[in-house]
């Protein structure tokens, strides 16, 4: 591709709602741009990469027996309000009525129509196992679109669904889904781990999230330094801290004055108390009640883990009218003695011997506070697990990393298939409910998960497996010889099954070293007067490159050197092959 015949428009400026690294990036290099919020069209650098990775999805879902369908984005409400979910999503789903004022829905992700498809066509044992997949669009209106193709309101997304006669069946088909996706991120050249999730609005008995590690990453994940357990805080768990004494000796608790010492700091300086001496109390509201959970003081409540030990799908912090109609104190004061509400305290907390905690009194805290003896509560794991931790595994360290979700597998079991009636036939002749898994892969936002991972001050620097061009041929100057010379490399190039761009402009060298470092392509190849006159064109990589160095190799070998670099790269990233 002549870069004088293409759409590369790139700026020196990204525009001022740009936040994260890969959004700035994607808009000046040209890949993508901004229609509304969360909504996005991808110019031509944008659709090559998205094929790209469309095409690596695609070879290791068919190399795993996927069978690919394609499913409609609009859907009739039935099947949501069939198995509950039209109410579940709530506000995330984009909905409309026909003409005939009947109630449909933009697909945010297609369980529901993939079980009736299964119910349909699936009848007996000897119609399992079964994996179908697609690459579709998905609608979901994010309340807070950001970073981008991070987080879309209209988005590509690869889903599948395995059906299988058994749990044990499940298990096998969700193995091959692990072994794929693994074989997926690994070809992309990605730095992740696969984590323990939370099965969320999905769903099911378990799952697994295929954490990307960047440090601008939204979602954090735990994992251990010694051995393979890794989690995403929503469910990453350590073992509960011993008591930090027997307390036989404690005295009576003690009311003590703390006028405006609202914050765990001012209260632990006013007192001069360690913070994990602290029985830190936060209301939230959980449904039609105000509840209270209990953390250690140096400790983070961790929501998820809190709307799971109420059952229910969300919980949200309290208002301050709430907190006062719950404590009879201003926020800041609330604590667990005398509460009278639903009362819930992590593990850790409730191993404080010695505590300290709000009087449910503005202005006042108790002291010498011990659970069990001043309070009695449901202890459930609330907290979320912080660097230096115990891992639960092996009781080795943890970490915590920043990390962002590019794919996700689910064990499903019978969640959808009871609700819609999906059954087969065993051998026996016996009814019984088809056993699923779902298995889903952000297909746009791996891209701009990609450019979080793979980019530097001068631009994007993609992994070979990804990039729009191979090979980024700069030509500088028009004398006959460069312009004989680039012709010839380009034909050469492409005669090795290379994917070329060539810029041609009558730009200034400065300009397209500029853009050729912003767009990304792995292989430059200047061809100028001065390399030839020295009979060669000067090779550099983009990922690897010296700034201040470029390799000269013969003219007459470029083609071979660079079709031998490209292979490599190539191979590099190509797992061995599966079992």
């Amino acid at each position: 591709m002549r870069y004088t015949s293409a759409l590369i428009p790139t700026l020196k400026e990204a525009p001022s709602d740009a936040t994260s690294q890969s959004h700035i990036l994607l808009l000046r290099a040209g890949y993508v741009r901004r229609v509304g919020a969360g909504i996005y069209s991808y110019l031509p650098l944008g659709v090559r990469v998205l094929r790209r990775v469309e095409r690596v999805v695609r070879e290791e879902m068919d190399r795993a027996g996927a069978l690919e369908v394609s499913l409609p984005a609009l859907l009739p409400s039935e099947y949501f309000k069939e198995t509950g979910r039209w109410d579940v999503f709530g506000d995330i789903l984009f909905r409309l009525k026909d003409r005939k004022g009947s109630d449909y829905h933009l697909g945010p992700t297609h369980e529901e129509i993939i079980t009736d498809m299964a119910r349909r066509e699936i009848h007996s044992y000897r119609d399992m196992p079964r994996n179908l997949y697609q690459i579709q669009s998905k609608f979901r209106d994010e309340p807070r679109p950001r970073g981008g193709l991070l987080r879309c309101r209209e988005f590509s997304m690869k889903d599948a669904y395995s059906f299988d006669s058994s749990e044990d069946a499940a298990r096998a088909s969700y193995e091959k889904m692990r072994i794929a996706y693994t074989r997926i991120f690994d070809r992309m050249g990605l730095t992740y781990r696969m984590v323990s999730a939370d099965s969320g609005a999905m769903g099911g008995s378990g799952s697994a999230e295929f954490q990307v590690l960047v440090q601008s990453g939204e979602d954090f994940i735990a994992a251990c330094s010694s051995c393979d357990y890794a989690a995403n805080l929503e469910v990453a768990e350590t073992p509960a801290r011993a008591p930090t004494g027997d307390g036989s000796q404690l005295p009576p608790r003690e009311r003590v004055s703390t006028p405006g010492q609202r914050t765990i700091e001012e209260v632990s300086t006013f007192l001069r108390a360690e913070p994990a001496r602290f029985l830190k109390s936060l209301l939230y509201v959980a449904g039609t009640e105000v509840v209270m959970a209990v953390v250690r003081g140096d400790h983070e409540l961790n929501e998820i883990k809190l709307a799971r030990a109420l059952g229910v799908g969300d919980v949200f912090l309290a208002s301050e009218e709430d907190v006062r109609k719950a404590t009879g104190a201003a926020v800041g004061f609330a604590g667990p003695v005398g509460f009278a509400g639903k009362l819930l305290v992590d593990r850790d907390a409730m191993n404080v011997i010695d505590g300290i905690t709000g009087a449910n009194e503005t202005d006042a805290h108790f002291i010498h506070v011990q659970p069990g003896r001043d309070f009695e509560a449901r202890v459930a794991d609330l907290r979320s697990v912080k660097d230096g931790d115990p891992c639960p595994s092996c009781g080795q360290t943890l970490k915590v990393y920043r990390g962002i979700e590019a794919g996700h597998i689910f064990l499903l079991g019978t969640h959808y298939s009871d609700k819609m009636g999906a059954t087969y036939l065993d051998e026996s002749g016996t009814s019984r409910p088809i056993v699923m898994g779902c298995y889903g892969i952000g297909v746009s936002r791996l891209i701009a998960t990609t450019v979080e991972q793979f980019n530097d001050s001068d631009g994007i620097a993609w992994p070979i497996s990804l990039a729009p061009y191979q090979v980024h041929v700069v030509q500088l100057g028009a004398e006959p010889e460069v312009v004989a010379a680039v012709t010839e490399l380009e034909r050469e190039l492409e005669a090795r099954g290379l994917e070329v761009l060539v810029d041609d402009r009558e730009e200034r060298p400065g300009v397209k070293f500029k853009d050729a470092d912003l767009i990304g392509v792995p292989l430059r190849i200047t061809v100028g007067k001065k390399a030839l006159d020295r009979g060669g064109v000067e090779f550099k990589p983009r990922s690897e490159r010296d700034p201040k160095k470029a390799e000269l190799v013969l003219l007459g070998d470029a083609a071979d050197l660079a079709a031998q670099w490209v292979k490599d790269r190539l191979a590099a990233l190509t797992p061995e092959s599966s079992p």
